[in-house]
């Protein structure tokens, strides 16, 4: 039998409890040893579903697990970065969920952590979880753009929009989260940065915003809808669109506009293929959540993770690309709170506006 790489999982809320579920049933070449979480209820319900040891301390965790080899961080953004490194240093490849940190300072310690200890464990691999990469339907639109199927792409557009949750969950969220833009839209600008080009310059951002269902997100200067619109340098522009007040279910979709033509994916979403024939007309139901529409692309990224992380392959991401998608979100949060329209120059350094 072929070694299986031996991975652990931090954080077992709803997201962790997926990626534990994904690695221990759904990933062929990987086994999980080991799960951990500061809640007593998360790791008893890990405990009854996996059989995995359990712990209460990430660092006891990685102490102790001696056959240890991968980690997947799914904590609360707060501890990403700060559990991402700790792995990092002890030669452990990482899955970290996105965003690497709400700060791009703090995103590009990460980085940093990486580089020096790629030379001492030149096989390490680590990434940020950006799943729509490794979803079957942005590849195939991705590589018809490659193949000239639209010409030059020069406009995009792209959307995350949750489904509403009127119980106050984002509220107290948004106080942890960044912010819409480096949460809910962290997709959308990396997926500008895929079609684009990772090496794409920012030249301005500008985003508005307002709160039609749940003012107080207003306390941790968020808000429930957002438009953000990038600038880049050599004629392009990206438009977003976040919210957290679908009706429906989760309305996740984006357009990539050529100078031959467009590719669309999910513009009109779609549960599976049953359509309901009722008295008032005929309809379809839509994912209710993020997962819902994303399920099979976290599958594939557990699996090509482990793939590369056995075989020593090329990463399937680049963890440099996930700093910049920071970077871009936190500026698109400030022009939301500020009203201000932020610039920069092409090597990346903000341009200070006039003081008069």
């Amino acid at each position: 039998m072929s070694q299986k790489l031996q991975v652990a999982v931090a954080g077992i809320g709803r997201m962790g409890m997926r990626h534990a579920r994904h690695f221990a049933t759904l990933t062929p070449r990987a086994e999980l040893i080991a799960v951990c979480s500061p809640v007593q209820s998360e790791l008893d319900a890990a405990k009854a579903e996996f059989g995995v040891r359990t712990y209460k301390d990430y660092e006891t965790m990685l102490r102790e697990e001696e056959t240890l080899q991968a980690v997947v961080v799914a904590s609360a953004t707060t501890v990403h970065a700060e559990q991402a490194i700790k792995a990092i240093e002890r030669g452990l490849h990482v899955l970290c969920e996105k965003p690497i940190s709400t700060s791009p300072e703090i995103s590009q310690s990460v980085v940093d952590a990486y580089k020096t200890s790629i030379k001492a464990h030149p096989s390490q691999k680590v990434i940020c979880g950006f799943s729509r990469r490794f979803d079957a339907s942005y590849r195939d639109a991705h590589a018809r753009m490659a193949a000239g199927s639209i010409g030059t792409p020069s406009v995009f557009r792209s959307q995350t929009c949750d489904k509403l949750d009127p119980s106050g969950f984002f509220v107290a969220y948004a106080e942890f989260s960044g912010g819409i833009f480096v949460d809910c839209s962290i997709h959308d600008i990396d997926l500008a940065l895929w079609f684009f080009g990772e090496e794409s310059r920012v030249k301005s951002v500008a985003a508005v915003g307002i709160t039609a269902v749940q003012p107080d997100l207003r306390k941790h200067n968020d808000r429930d809808n957002a438009l953000g619109i990038i600038e880049f340098y050599g004629g392009k522009i990206a438009q977003l669109y976040c919210s957290r007040m679908m009706a429906a279910g989760q309305e996740d979709c984006t357009e990539i506009f050529g100078t031959n033509g467009k590719i669309a994916i999910n513009t009109q979403p779609l549960l599976n293929l049953v359509n309901l024939y009722e008295s008032t007309g005929i309809r379809r139901e839509i994912p209710a959540d993020y997962y819902g529409r994303f399920r099979e692309a976290f599958i594939t990224e557990a699996n090509e993770f482990t793939a590369s992380c056995l075989d020593d392959t090329k990463p399937p991401l680049r963890l440099e690309a996930a700093v910049k998608a920071v970077t871009i979100g936190c500026a698109l949060q400030e022009s939301l709170i500020t009203g201000q329209k932020i610039e920069f120059e092409e090597d990346g350094k903000r341009v200070e506006a006039a003081r008069l």
